[in-house]
């Protein structure tokens, strides 16, 4: 029987990195490779081992680094490199958003093929650490060992933590993470404590066993927490042990909830809530407006440069208080409710009905009457008899997914002739995409890129539209 002989490691030396990608990674090149390299910088120059070769390009990770890059700095976070996190802690915040400009840059020239000359400097976070309003952790009995885990005597394989990147079945223990601001950190190592001491199983991934699953934990611009325990298979008592201990050690929280979720997925979207104690939601605030977030509810992340986000959308639009308003995509009617004040109308449309209740509820909370919201696929809602309906709007305010604009909407926008589209994205290549078939009759005014997550590549996009003159 033949044995596969192992393949011999390739080396290369003095890779310049001239870019950076997606997940973080360095671009260096060679005469025929294009080399993404693990925990580059642009500007360093590394020596490096081939991990994975393509035919035109390969991954790579540093050997020994010859020159470290101006825009390098220490990482703050001891699970950098591990975690699948905050990828870009590595790079100095004002190169993050060099970078970030850059890409939306290029998105929108190469393939939108707009003029980006006249592109707005991005506006960066003003808070860079504990900025997430939100964190889902898991629990699991698969934990990821680092090098200090498996030098220790004894070996802890339960975990609560982020998933490995490209390991669905192993998680990294947490100890401190940067994201969310405090109790976050407490409360999660100390429910991690009291599961352990009180021998309650961690969820198996692969065979899908064990009492706890996951947690999220919310904590809204006002200060308020929600925390929810997700099980999967518990046992007599010991819901109300853990939930018990938690209402107790944690009196703050203003919603405490649980779900038993036994499906193959995470997902709890179809799941029921059930209230142990406080209610069944918090509330943020912007702008004198309180919005409800229930345990299902969609509320921007970064709640601070959320505000920042709609400010920026409001401006473009450019409203006089006269104007028909239709908001795509308009989730739990956050954007639709922020301008609701200055507009005559705000017609909103949403794929999730339970988002379009929210919108509802967030209407009627702040005594705002002029919106009205509809749920229901945005290709099928937005048709010539609902726009004859509710009139033609002035402005068209989109904030699609990152898959961006379906393109019978986009043909639809296209139809209606609305005077301003302000086009909100996550995503900027998609963006791009969509403002090709949108250029037969708009030109682009306005270009405006905010970072809403600072330490990872992620970056939103605000333009604005305006129909061509005939």
């Amino acid at each position: 029987m033949s044995r596969r002989i192992p393949q011999e490691k390739k080396f290369l030396k003095d890779i310049a990195i001239i870019d950076i990608a997606e997940e973080g990674r360095g671009v260096g090149k060679t005469d025929d490779l294009v080399l993404f390299v693990e925990k580059a910088v642009p500007g360093d120059v590394v020596d490096v081992e081939l991990m994975r070769k393509k035919k035109n390009f390969a991954e790579a990770r540093v050997t020994d680094l010859k020159e470290a890059s101006t825009y390098r700095v220490d990482p703050f976070c001891e699970h950098f490199g591990v975690c699948g996190g905050c990828k870009w802690q590595h790079m100095s915040y004002e190169a993050q958003l060099k970078f970030k400009q850059q890409s939306v840059d290029n998105a929108l020239s190469r393939i939108g093929k707009v003029d980006t000359s006249s592109m707005e400097d991005i506006l960066g976070s003003a808070q860079t650490e504990y900025y997430r309003n939100k964190l889902e952790y898991t629990f699991s009995n698969k934990k990821w060992l680092t090098s200090v885990d498996e030098a220790a005597s004894q070996l802890e394989m339960n975990a609560l933590g982020f998933h490995v990147p490209g390991r669905f079945d192993k998680i990294l223990d947490i100890d401190h993470c940067f994201l969310q601001e405090d109790p976050s950190n407490e409360v999660r190592n100390t429910i991690r404590d009291f599961a352990l001491n009180n021998g309650m199983t961690f969820y198996d991934l692969r065979e899908h066993t064990g009492v706890l699953r996951n947690l999220i934990i919310r904590i809204s611009s006002t200060g308020e927490m929600m925390v929810i325990v997700v099980f999967a298979y518990p046992e007599d008592g010991q819901v109300e042990l853990l939930m018990s201990f938690i209402k107790d050690k944690f009196p703050q929280i203003a919603s405490l909830l649980y779900i038993v979720n036994q499906k193959r997925n995470d997902t709890i979207f179809d799941q029921e809530i059930e209230v142990y104690a406080g209610r069944d939601f918090i509330y943020e605030e912007m702008e004198g407006l309180r919005y409800k977030v229930g345990p299902k509810s969609f509320y921007q992340t970064n709640s601070a440069q959320a505000y920042e986000l709609y400010k920026i959308t409001r401006d473009f639009a450019d409203l006089k208080g006269d104007e028909l308003v239709y908001d795509l995509y308009t989730g739990a009617g956050t954007i639709a409710n922020f301008v609701a004040k200055k507009a005559k109308e705000v017609i909103g449309v949403e794929y999730v009905p339970s988002a379009i209740e929210d919108a509802k509820v967030n209407s009627a909370i702040n005594d705002i009457s002029n919106t009205k919201f509809y749920a229901g696929d945005m290709k099928d809602v937005l048709t010539p008899s609902f726009i004859a309906e509710h009139g033609k709007p002035d402005v068209v305010i989109t904030d699609p997914p990152r898959a961006g604009m379906h393109a019978d909407v986009v043909a639809r926008l296209l139809e209606m002739e609305s005077p301003r589209i302000v086009y909100v994205s996550c995503n900027a290549a998609t963006q791009a995409r969509d403002l090709v078939l949108l250029a037969d009759k708009y030109d682009v005014k306005r270009i405006k890129p905010v970072d809403m997550f600072p330490h990872t590549q992620h970056v939103e996009n605000v333009v604005l539209l305006e129909l061509k003159k005939s």
